[in-house]
Order: structure tokens, then C-alpha cells, then sequence
């Protein structure tokens, strides 16, 4: 005498069996899914790729007087590092208004102008940084 330990599993038809494990493949497809995604959020990509702006900032070192006084003088460092961040201006506006940069005395409304004293032809003209506006 065999033993039957789901006998009412052996009964199903097929399709009934077929229609279970896809269900089961789409919720592990699904679950799958989500932490892929939540992965992504974790480790994702920022308004400075994977680099934080605040450590972005101290790129930003030699812009340390322009960005406190607009009729100091820019220096070529200064331009320099503000057109390679300047090529993502989401980059730009995130180091610029960063707590790294508030902390060392960045004042937001003269960091904005800096690009234009630079003389930045390509510079995102008109660009909304928070409460600024890139001149």
C-alpha cells in the first residue's frame, strides 16, 4: 500500500498546477523587482552621480573668496573647477548649496555669479538652484 502524503495535491489537474507556479514566478519576478530597487536607492546615483557634494565642495576650495564676496577677484583654479562641476549644473547647484559649503562661509546668492564672472560661455543660464537662479 503506497502512502499518499498530499493526495489532494495529486488530484489538481494540470493547468490548476501550471496556473500556481506561475503565480509563484511572478511574485518572486515582483519581490525580485522591488530590491533591485530599493538596492538602487540605497546605492544610487545622486545630483553628483555616486559622489556626495558635500566632499564634491572641496573641489570648490579655491572659489573660497569669490563665493564670499562678488568683487573679489576668480581665480583660474576657481573657473576651472567650477566649468568641470558646471557640466552637470544639478552637480553645481548641489555642491554650491551644500553643508560643506555653507559651513565654510559660501554665501549661495554670490557662489551663483560665479560662473558667469568666470566667463563660462556654456553655462546653464537661467538654471533654478533652490531659491537662486544661476545668472
Amino acid at each position: 500500500m503506497t502512502l499518499q502524503v498530499f493526495p489532494a495535491f495529486h488530484q489538481q489537474p494540470t493547468y490548476k498546477k501550471m496556473e500556481a507556479s506561475m503565480k509563484n514566478i511572478c511574485l518572486l519576478g515582483f519581490v525580485v523587482a522591488l530590491v533591485i530597487g530599493g538596492l538602487g536607492e540605497v546605492n544610487g546615483d545622486g545630483d553628483c552621480g555616486k559622489a556626495d557634494p558635500n566632499m564634491e565642495a572641496f573641489k570648490l576650495a579655491p572659489c573660497a573668496s569669490a563665493a564670499q564676496d562678488e568683487n573679489a577677484s576668480v581665480s583660474g583654479g576657481c573657473c576651472a573647477a567650477v566649468k568641470k562641476l558646471g557640466q552637470n549644473p544639478k552637480c553645481l547647484c548641489a555642491v554650491m548649496l551644500s553643508n560643506t559649503a555653507k559651513s565654510s562661509g559660501v554665501k549661495p546668492e554670490i557662489a551663483m555669479t560665479i560662473p558667469k564672472r568666470c566667463n563660462i560661455a556654456d553655462r546653464p543660464v537661467g538654471y533654478k538652484c533652490g531659491a537662486y537662479t544661476l545668472p
